[in-house]
């Protein structure tokens, strides 16, 4: 599933290209790709007739299109995209090609008399496109990267900010990170507190801060979240900078052209492998239902202390 960075990636392609085009038609060409409207394909054309693209924006995996109709100061609906399993944008000037075996919707745009195609391409089908209304952030501040409108979808309302985000209260973050016995990377991929990390980036940071994936989030030291913070960060910025992680032949920016950063992945993948920082194999097993990668060197597994033990560890007194 593409993540934070091969968001942020199709973000800017699309934000460079398409904000302030004015959407001419919008034509459906797989029903389900817009399930989550009642009405389904001659709905989201008519609400997605002449209305002018405000921005590209996004927070943590969530894209959306700030939509303005007609004479309106600031939008009050937005089209929303999930790129799911295998979504992706591609972008087209003049004379469209022939649509994609899997493009499940096209859309028309005029760009200041530049005609253009927008496709959206989904081979696995879990991704959609929605319209709905935009409401007001929980704490006044810009919804996302890409748009400074204090507003986001109401679908979007309950994500966190995402790592990147510069108005992420990092102390509060790390602060919801320590609480509750979930295992620490459940708690990363928990997409309410901090959004935008995914399982390869958990366990990037995991290897960088030298925490065990399974320690509950209690067992989190204060300086551990941090660490983890600043590492999910720097990790996800080095990869946005190449375009992104790219495993999977399906992903593609909007040009076209797939991220390679899989190449620079400390743990993520390279399970057998040795460890860059000991030299011991990196192991690697499912948790959570998701595959996970880790050095039992480096990041040793969580034995809390027992009353017995803290006894037979006391000082002898007198």
């Amino acid at each position: 599933m593409p993540e934070l960075p091969e968001v942020e990636t199709v973000r800017a392609g699309l934000d460079s290209l398409i904000t302030g085009s004015r959407i001419v038609a919008a034509h459906v060409r797989r029903d389900s790709c817009v399930r989550l409207l009642p009405g389904g394909a001659a709905q989201f054309a008519a609400m997605t007739a002449d209305a002018r693209i405000g921005a590209v924006a996004r927070r943590g995996k969530f894209l959306w299109l700030p939509l303005v109709h007609g004479d309106e100061a600031e939008p009050a609906e937005a089209l929303s995209a999930h790129l799911g399993m295998s979504g992706q944008f591609r972008v087209h000037e003049g004379a469209p090609p022939e649509p994609h075996p899997h493009c499940r919707a096209r859309l028309s745009l005029d760009r200041d008399g530049t005609d253009l195609t927008l496709d959206f391409l989904d081979q696995r089908t879990f991704g959609y496109l929605h319209v709905e209304p935009l409401v007001e952030t929980a704490d006044a501040l810009a919804g996302g990267a890409g748009s400074e409108l204090a507003a986001l979808p109401s679908s979007v309302a309950h994500i966190g900010r995402d790592a990147l985000d510069p108005r992420l209260d990092a102390a509060a973050a790390s602060r919801a990170w320590r609480r509750g016995a979930r295992g620490i990377k459940q708690v990363l991929l928990d997409q309410t507190l901090v959004s935008g990390i995914g399982n390869i980036y958990a366990d990037e940071a995991l290897w960088i801060a030298r925490v065990h994936p399974e320690r509950p989030a209690h067992a989190v030291s204060a300086s551990q979240a941090r660490v983890l913070l600043d590492a999910s960060c720097a990790v996800m910025a080095r990869a946005l900078v190449q375009g992104g992680t790219s495993f999977d032949a399906l992903y593609v920016n909007v040009n076209g052209e797939s991220g390679y950063f899989s190449r620079s992945l400390e743990a993520y993948g390279r399970g057998g492998e040795p460890c860059r920082r000991c030299g011991r194999p990196l192991r690697r097993e499912s948790i959570g239902g998701r595959a996970t990668h880790w050095c039992a060197t480096c990041q040793r597994r969580y034995a809390p202390r027992t009353s017995a033990s803290r006894l037979t560890r006391a000082p002898v007194r007198g």
